[in-house]
């Protein structure tokens, strides 16, 4: 008889400080690697959310931009308004019976327009007063003045016998002195059509005018405009 084989003896198992098989390191990396993409993925989203609120915000930023700087161009600003020329007609003061003051000029008023738009004025008026107080006002019809130009408007004074008792005494030294100072103040008001838009400018200038009663001469004046 055939004597039987004794069975193959089993390799002894690993101990467990012995270091893994090959394929059980390559899946341990896997699952880390895994693990490491898992918590990435939000930080990359995040990224692209705030990079693509970057690019709205900048075409949004720069319209605006562009919007107030057109809206401050063409924004209307009031007229400048200055004496181009006063020309003396007649003045003469009486004492008896009281103190009584007779004017007469011509008075030329310039008006620039500093807008893009045509500039539609309603009426010139022009007061004159004495020492602050006073003596009556002029006012001249209106017009238009074209866009960024140039308009002169005419204004005839015209003050017969205005009665000044306040400032008699001053006025008797102002003639003794060969100067009487008088205030004159020329307002233009209006409006600018922007699109359909009907904004209200107003322009201002105010001068004092030194007038020697003797020769119908001026001696020298004084302007400057007012806000």
């Amino acid at each position: 008889m055939a004597k039987a084989q004794p069975p193959p003896a089993r390799e002894p198992l690993l101990p467990s400080s012995a270091s893994p098989p090959p394929y059980l390191d390559a899946r341990a990396g896997a699952d880390a690697n895994a693990d490491s993409y898992v918590l990435l993925v939000p930080v990359r989203l995040r990224r692209l959310r705030r990079g693509c609120r970057c690019r709205c915000l900048g075409p949004l930023l720069s319209t605006l931009a562009l919007l107030s700087l057109a809206g401050f161009l063409l924004w209307p600003a009031d007229p400048d308004v200055s004496v181009a020329r006063l020309r003396l007609a007649h003045v003469s003061v009486s004492a008896r019976p009281t103190v009584r003051v007779t004017i007469s000029a011509a008075l030329k008023v310039r008006v620039r327009n500093p807008d893009l738009f045509a500039l539609d004025y309603g009426r010139l008026d022009v007061d004159i007063g004495y020492r602050g107080a006073p003596l009556g006002r002029v006012t001249s019809g209106g017009g238009r003045v074209r866009a960024r130009a140039v308009s002169y408007i005419d204004a005839n004074l015209s003050l017969d016998g205005i009665s000044v008792v306040e400032d008699a005494i001053y006025l008797l030294e102002d003639l003794a002195r060969g100067s009487v100072p008088f205030d004159t103040v020329a307002e233009v008001e209006g409006h600018v059509h922007l699109f359909f838009l009907s904004i209200p400018v107003k322009g201002r200038i105010s001068c004092v005018v030194h007038i020697n009663p003797h020769n119908q001469t001026i001696v020298h004046q004084d302007c400057y405009p007012e806000a």
